[in-house]
């Protein structure tokens, strides 16, 4: 298995399911927290879907649809970054994350995205990178702003969630612009 340093103690490596006991803690550790905006908290609640849920994205990535890589902060999952979505065939993907709180305010999504955003534009060609988050998601947002991306729009009250229909906006970066964001 490879390791990628994120720096300051952080590293990102590939999330499977044979993890899903680490995986599954973890999100229990930061499920309040990480289910402010995303489904992953209600999504992942014993050992079965957390395993369900990890072999979806091994599947994924076998078809090359999807990836999924954790985020560990001195040895300890703090959070992950993915595509859930990936076509190489038409040169787009989305990036999405989540952090439990330990691993919040140090820079370690911004970092672990851009590790993402060079692999899929570098070695995989893609042309688009989409970003989602919830309007309400500043912490989100404040990631998309650092990564050059651009507010293409807000899709209104799109991502029923929780019993509530949220906003959701749309960020992307293509291609030449990353290549120029990361010159600067």
């Amino acid at each position: 298995m490879y390791v990628i340093s994120l720096g300051d103690g952080a590293e990102l490596r590939p999330l499977e399911p044979w993890q899903a006991q680490e995986y599954l803690a973890h999100i229990d550790r930061g499920r309040e927290y990480i289910g402010r905006y995303i489904a992953l908290a209600d999504v992942c609640t014993d050992l079965d879907s957390a395993r369900s849920f990890l072999q979806s994205y091994a599947e994924k990535q076998a078809a090359d649809a999807g990836r999924i890589y954790g985020i560990r902060l001195d040895g300890t999952l703090v959070g992950g970054v993915l595509f859930p979505r990936f076509d190489a065939a038409t040169g787009a993907c989305e990036v999405g994350c989540w952090l439990e709180p330990a691993g919040t305010g140090r820079g370690l999504v911004t970092r672990a995205v851009r590790v993402l955003i060079d692999w899929a534009v570098d070695e995989r060609g893609i042309h688009r990178v989409e970003w989602r988050a919830a309007a309400a998601n500043t912490g989100s947002i404040s990631v998309a702003r650092r990564l050059g991306m651009t507010h293409e729009g807000t899709l209104r009250e799109s991502y029923p969630y929780r019993g509530r229909r949220h906003d959701m906006q749309i960020w992307a970066v293509l291609a030449p612009e990353w290549r120029a964001h990361r010159k600067r």
